[in-house]
């Protein structure tokens, strides 16, 4: 050794590097299970005693507790991916796994983790590049695709015998909030919000109603509003209104209160009656300028302070034919006044007739063993969709909320960029195979770290033919020789547990989903491989 090297000790950055990748590819295989249409569901309870059953990667892992700082960071990446694409949880974990394995393979034989990162950034560009270039357009108003993908989304669920039914719902949903960009904003944008098409979804004006009881198969869409809360009739009040004039009110119909606790004492029966006589007229007042401004239906905004109404204060609205609904949730306020294009009334005085909404009908119709409010025929509505859930008990309940969520994410994901990719793991074996490919024409190194990247592609067909107990090794292969003849879109048919042109089958899914997945799955294995020491503070 010449006097100037110095012996510098690698072994704890080692150490480090191979635990956190351990760690992180530990949660990688713990959902790998659940992926695709054979996946199976896992069961999550907590210390409550609460059980989840889910299939989404998301919600495992969220529910998960991990206590690895590197885990921690594929529970994020799950979540990312759950933000920007809607779908493809577990496939972007399972994805970040295989190539957290490749890394730990190159790094132990000396690969220097620096020149590893940046290799793999290259290639996840190339793979996007890749990708864009197989995927078809789709016209947004040529339905039955966008049914295709959402189908596609709601087959690896628990509810998937029921994606007739659901698919069609999301379709509608999403087509029905969508809205054009404004011009100033430009249909330039591509990322998150991302919007090609020019147009812009967002979910929050897609509400859904969880009611139990009945089956999925009841579930519907509704035109209109629906209220989770009974109509207020225990003075007698209308449970069905026709021609409705509804006012959503802020304040209480109830006798005012001070702001600090205190006492008022009363020496005789005289000024008794006068307090309640008093409050009597304050409720008669109020009642009056409710009624005279037309309205006869009250939404009323859940209140903390005191009660929203009084039995008396009921008793008036009954008499005044007004059907009463109560604690309406404050984070509902804009959903309601977006869909009955009415303002919310902070006072009593501001009660005017234009502030109010029209509807043809509001009802308290009785689902299973509830109630729920609904509000149909409302003129020039809003855009917005209200979606009843029903399930028979509330794993069921919840899980059919979350593939719900799914599916309208993946039709969000085509609406903002229209461009439709197979399924069925055809595209990875094609990024596989292309990359190799391209990995022949790069210099070094690079090659290497290319061809480790493109190898681990094919995790998502070699998981998808091992949870449908096929035999993953032969059908791979077949997989690779197929696109090798240059058959772009043929993938594994979990149906008929062979290899065959999936596009035929109508597996189909958004190309931002594959994207995203590859990017996000690539930015956490380089963030993973960057980090040589872990500090622990106080």
């Amino acid at each position: 050794m010449a006097k100037t090297d110095t012996y510098t000790d690698n072994k704890r950055k080692v150490d480090v590097r191979s635990a956190n990748m351990s760690a992180a590819k530990a949660v990688a295989d713990a959902v790998r299970t659940s992926l695709g249409p054979r996946g199976m569901d896992k069961m999550v309870c907590n210390g409550n005693g609460e059980v989840t059953i889910t299939n989404d990667g998301a919600t495992i892992l969220k529910l998960m507790e991990v206590t690895s700082p590197a885990a921690k960071m594929l529970v994020e990446l799950s979540r990312s991916q759950d933000i920007n694409a809607g779908d493809g949880t577990t496939s972007v974990t399972v994805l970040a796994g295989a190539l957290l394995n490749k890394c730990i393979q190159l790094i132990s034989k000396g690969v220097h983790p620096t020149v590893i990162s940046d290799a793999m950034n290259l290639a996840s560009d190339k793979a996007c590049e890749i990708l864009t270039a197989m995927s078809t357009p789709v016209d947004l108003n040529d339905r039955d695709s966008l049914i295709k993908s959402a189908t596609t989304s709601l087959s690896s669920k628990v509810v998937s015998q029921h994606s007739s039914l659901l698919a069609p719902m999301a379709v509608d949903c999403v087509l029905r909030v969508s809205e054009d960009c404004k011009k100033s904003e430009g249909p330039g944008i591509t990322q998150a919000g991302a919007s090609i098409s020019g147009k812009r979804v967002d979910l929050n004006d897609v509400r859904i109603v969880k009611k139990l009881g009945g089956t999925v198969d009841d579930t519907e869409f509704v035109e209109g509003l629906v209220f989770d809360q009974k109509a207020t009739k225990s003075a007698g009040g209308p449970t069905k209104v026709k021609d409705a004039k509804v006012a959503l009110i802020q304040f209480c119909v109830s006798p005012p209160k001070t702001d600090l606790e205190n006492n008022v004492v009363l020496s005789d029966y005289a000024a008794m009656d006068r307090l309640l006589k008093e409050e009597r007229n304050y409720i008669l007042g109020m009642v009056k300028k409710i009624k005279a401004s037309g309205c006869n239906v009250l939404l009323i905004q859940k209140s903390i302070l005191r009660d929203a109404t009084t039995e008396l204060s009921l008793h008036y609205l009954a008499k005044a034919k007004i059907l009463v609904v109560r604690d309406i949730e404050r984070d509902e306020i804009e959903f309601i006044s977006k869909t009955l294009n009415c303002l919310p009334i902070a006072h009593i005085d501001h009660m005017k007739p234009e502030k109010l909404g029209h509807a043809e009908l509001v009802e308290e119709v009785s689902v299973g063993a509830s109630r729920l409010v609904k509000v149909t025929g409302i003129p020039n509505m809003g855009r917005t969709a209200t979606v009843v859930v029903r399930g028979s008990n509330k794993l069921v309940l919840e899980e059919a909320d979350r593939s719900l969520h799914d599916a309208l994410c993946v039709v969000r994901c085509l609406v903002q960029r229209p461009f439709l990719i197979a399924g069925g793991g055809a595209p990875e074996i094609e990024l596989s195979r292309q990359l190799r490919d391209w990995a022949k024409t790069l210099p070094g190194l690079e090659q290497y770290c290319v061809k480790a990247f493109a190898e681990a592609m094919e995790v998502i067909p070699y998981t998808l033919a091992e949870n449908a107990g096929l035999n993953p090794i032969q059908i791979v292969t077949e997989l690779v020789n197929m696109h090798a003849k240059g058959n772009l879109h043929h993938g594994i048919n979990v149906r008929k547990g062979t290899v065959t042109n999936i596009l035929d089958e109508n597996v189909v899914q958004p190309l931002q989903v594959s994207t995203s997945a590859v990017t996000l799955a690539t930015e956490c294995v380089r963030m993973i491989l960057k980090i040589d020491d872990v500090v622990m503070t106080r």
